[in-house]
């Protein structure tokens, strides 16, 4: 058998994090058995569902690189299938037409609260002769009433659940529209899936649609629901958290390597290990090690995966969305940014954190840090700095290690530690206290417009 799993949003909100967790849980499932991976929108609540959500959705997927096989499917393209399939069981004698209002069903459900029932539909359209067939109605599957539906869950286990707590599903709606349930199942079994991997908020959902792959004579595919994602206080995920659309963290600077290792660890373990490529994941993950119970949502652990994948990125990958954040002309001559990405992968947690530690070598300073000005400009710094630029200009080369040297020779010869030479530097470089190593910024600056900037530092501050 060839493992088909599905991912299957709905375009009438943004795709957040347990959806894509979802995704990429049932993406690596099929991956690591060989297997295919199909997306399917279902597009079929018309009122709201936007062309917005879709995109998100796509563009989502296609950041995280959960390729799907295939075109998208769109459920709502499909509405005549499920209508057949409605049809179907209506002339079986499995489903049949309810002719009951809002109100009756209003008081249905109060009077069965009031005699301390669980509210649920009670069937009596099922033989129901006294209404006028012209008026308004549904169409409700007739689900057993006695015996048991069991789930065989690949990650919750065996689930029971009794047939006479479920009540009769409603397939189409008034306006001749089938509705979710329905249609899910009519499309599982029409592509083929064989496995159906999706967040456990739907187990509830899925004893009907049993029932209705049975009733309709479809093969089951296997189920495994995924528990949820919280918050760091334990309640369910929600905007209070930071719930964000997915593709708002590459906004913020996340790289999808560290956006789809973080989310295969909530729920998912392999041993103790917590770093993991996407072809490491697609090699080893497997639903068995899927935990049952709610994941946390770790802000700190995240942006500690994010600072170690751009770290070990190569310079070259990163330069694409680095300049997107840096959002300057880098002009001929200007360092380049593969080796000022190099310098400071080290030390950064996040794309944006890098883009401004880049941003200095290529818009000079306008404004020093009045703080480190301060502490770093004494009586005795300007001849240092004029001392560092003449002999500068007299340098056969301008390496980091001649720049290092220099520094080093002007500040033995004051002696003074090279603190001294060295921030009143990097301050007049790039405006404030931190850069690179100040001899790897000398270098990729260029000695041209370090000289340049070092004298139109001095006179902005000496005017001060």
């Amino acid at each position: 058998m060839t493992v088909r799993t599905r991912f299957a949003p709905s375009p009438t909100g943004m795709l957040h994090i347990g959806g894509a967790r979802t995704a990429l849980f049932s993406w690596l499932y099929a991956r690591h058995f060989g297997g295919e991976f199909v997306l399917r929108i279902e597009d079929t609540d018309k009122e709201r569902s936007t062309d917005e959500a879709t995109q998100v959705i796509l563009d989502g997927m296609a950041w995280l690189g959960l390729d799907w096989d295939g075109e998208p499917v769109y459920q709502g393209a499909r509405q005549d299938l499920h209508i057949a399939a409605v049809n179907k069981l209506l002339d079986e004698g499995k489903a049949y037409k309810c002719y009951c209002s809002r109100e009756e069903l209003d008081h249905m459900r109060e009077k069965q609260k009031l005699a301390g029932n669980k509210p649920m539909y009670d069937g009596r359209c099922r033989e129901r002769n006294d209404v006028d067939t012209d008026a308004p109605y549904v169409i409700r599957f007739k689900s057993p009433d006695e015996g048991e539906t069991w789930v065989r869950d690949m990650v919750l286990g065996d689930v029971c659940f009794p047939n006479a707590e479920i009540d009769d599903l409603i397939i189409m709606r008034t306006d001749g529209t089938p509705t979710y349930n329905l249609a899910v199942v009519v499309d599982d079994a029409d592509m083929g899936i064989t496995h159906v991997v999706r967040g456990s908020d739907h187990l509830n959902n899925t004893p009907r649609q049993i029932q209705l792959y049975e009733a309709l004579g479809l093969s089951v595919p296997k189920f495994a629901h995924i528990p949820l994602i919280h918050g760091p206080d334990g309640a369910k995920m929600s905007k209070r958290h930071g719930s964000v659309a997915i593709t708002e963290y590459r906004e913020q600077g996340y790289l999808p390597v560290a956006m789809v290792n973080y989310l295969a660890r909530l729920g998912w373990s392999h041993g103790d290990e917590e770093v993991f490529s996407v072809a490491q994941l697609a090699d080893i993950f497997d639903l068995n090690a899927v935990g049952k119970s709610a994941s946390r949502f770790d802000q700190a652990k995240l942006d500690w995966l994010n600072a170690h994948w751009i770290k070990e990125s190569k310079a070259d990958d990163l330069v694409g969305e680095v300049k997107r954040f840096l959002n300057v002309d880098i002009q001929a001559g200007q360092a380049e940014l593969p080796a000022v990405i190099a310098c400071l992968q080290e030390r950064s947690k996040s794309l944006i954190e890098l883009a401004d530690g880049a941003r200095f070598f290529y818009t000079t300073p306008t404004v020093y840090q009045e703080k480190a000005v301060k502490k770093n400009f004494k009586e005795g710094t300007w001849a240092l700095l004029e001392t560092f630029v003449k002999q500068a200009e007299s340098l056969p080369e301008w390496t980091s290690e001649s720049a290092h040297g220099l520094i080093e020779s002007v500040c033995a010869t004051a002696e003074v530690n090279m603190g001294k030479l060295a921030q009143p530097i990097r301050i007049l470089l790039s405006g404030g206290p931190v850069s690179p190593p100040i001899d790897i910024t000398l270098e990729l600056l260029g000695l041209d417009e370090t000289i340049k900037r070092i004298q139109v530092g001095i006179e902005a501050l000496r005017q001060n």
